[in-house]
């Protein structure tokens, strides 16, 4: 006879506690209205394995949440059993500084990795924009920040990867292979499935040395006839490691920033800063860099670079279609992936206005439009995906990675990631 599924979760040998309702976990407001039956805090790959077996068989809905930051990113789940934390899951399990690479726990803080490597000189370059994150979750989100121009995305910098399944197999892809799911690239496939498709435990990551030094030029413009030409910003002999804009209000003047890294640093921001007519050189970023607009109402556009400025000027068009709706604009111009914050109070119907005009308009240049934070009255209105081209494909890995559908149920349309519009990211 099978054990009561709370007695086979404390098999695992993780603290397992019912949630109680004043348990911060347990009321994290990514679960929307939703509280667990149980939280576990596993300290290993195979504690997770055991708790995802005991899962398995008493049919429990499972939600990974590592830091919490992003729990809330996406739909709330419908279901959610056991809210499975990886934050005592933070251990370095292996830096090797001289190939440049470490194999961490999903629940290391990218703050407390960005310490342990400072050490050697070394980082690991994403620029994550939410304090608290956790390399699981930051790879969950694929979480990239400024420097996504230079180095890359989650996706770029992820070389091995070890998941629990939703049966509790474990399995391995990349470097320090065990034992892979064939026919799947697991670190891919993972990198930015919210916890639908599996449970992130390790991961092998590629690292890059400290810069020497740092340097960043800004300039502000009254508009977008204003603009200086991005695309020969970040494609010139200055090598920019980043192109950041930031606009306060979606029709009003805005910011362009670099940044530059690395022993001549300075000159090359110099050189650079003629490109944006004579900008001033900085040894610090200004206070908006790297940091998201807003995150009560959060929104995602991605769209090809040479199509950003044509997708600046379509929020401003949205905006004002939606009555003037104050939107703050924020992000990565090269790599043409930008954050749109909306009032939290914003009226639903005015909210999906804008949706659904700048959707519209960025379907002409194939791109797409995420909803990852809204208030509830204005979720419960909106579709947060928009049109899901790869629906079908989406579909056929939830089913062949978790059948029953008990991971993350409804966090993302039919459980997989989302498809990504050919934003400049390199996949």
């Amino acid at each position: 006879m099978p054990l009561p599924p709370e007695e086979a979760l404390a098999a695992s040998g993780a603290e397992v506690r019912a949630a109680a309702p004043d348990d911060a976990a347990a009321r994290a407001p990514g679960l929307g209205r939703l509280t667990p039956r149980w939280v576990a805090l596993p300290e290993s790959t195979g504690q997770v394995a055991t708790l995802m077996r005991a899962a398995a068989e008493h049919g429990l809905a499972v939600v990974a949440t590592g830091g919490g930051t992003k729990l809330g990113w996406g739909a709330p789940p419908d279901r959610c059993d056991l809210l499975l934390c990886t934050r005592r899951m933070d251990r370095v399990l292996e830096h090797a500084a001289g190939d440049l690479v470490a194999r961490v726990q999903a629940g290391v803080p990218t703050e407390a990795l960005a310490g342990a490597l400072a050490s050697s000189g070394q980082e690991l370059a994403l620029d994550v924009p939410v304090e608290g994150a956790t390399v699981g979750g930051t790879l969950a989100a694929a979480t990239a920040g400024p420097r996504r121009l230079r180095y890359g995305t989650a996706r770029d910098l992820l070389i091995g990867i070890t998941v629990v399944l939703a049966d509790g197999t474990v399995a391995h892809s990349g470097g320090k292979v065990v034992k892979n799911v064939a026919g799947y690239d697991l670190g891919k496939l993972f990198t930015g499935s919210l916890g639908t498709l599996g449970v992130i435990t390790e991961a092998t990551v590629r690292l890059h040395p400290l810069p020497a030094a740092r340097a960043w030029i800004g300039v502000t413009v009254p508009g977008l006839d204003a603009l200086p030409d991005l695309a020969a910003l970040a494609g010139s002999q200055t090598e920019p490691s980043a192109v950041e804009i930031d606009r306060p209000c979606a029709d009003g003047p805005l910011t362009v920033a670099a940044l530059f890294e690395g022993v001549a640093a300075g000159e090359r921001a110099k050189a650079a800063g003629e490109l944006l007519g004579g900008a001033p050189v900085a040894s610090e970023p200004p206070p908006w860099w790297g940091r998201l607009p807003g995150e009560e109402f959060l929104l995602e556009l991605r769209v090809r670079p040479a199509f950003a400025v044509p997708a600046l000027a379509a929020v401003a068009r949205a905006a004002r279609e939606a009555g003037d709706l104050p939107v703050r604009v924020r992000g990565s111009a090269a790599s043409a992936v930008l954050h749109l914050a909306l009032p939290s109070d914003a009226a639903p119907a005015r909210a999906g206005t804008f949706v659904s005009v700048l959707r519209s308009d960025l379907a002409a240049h194939g791109g797409r439009l995420v909803v990852w934070t809204a208030p509830a009255d204005a979720a419960d209105r909106l579709d947060r995906w928009g049109p899901a081209g790869a629906a079908t494909l989406m579909r056929r890995v939830k089913e062949r990675f978790d059948p029953g559908g008990r991971l993350s149920p409804g966090r993302l349309p039919t459980g997989g990631p989302p498809p990504e519009a050919g934003s400049g990211e390199r996949a």
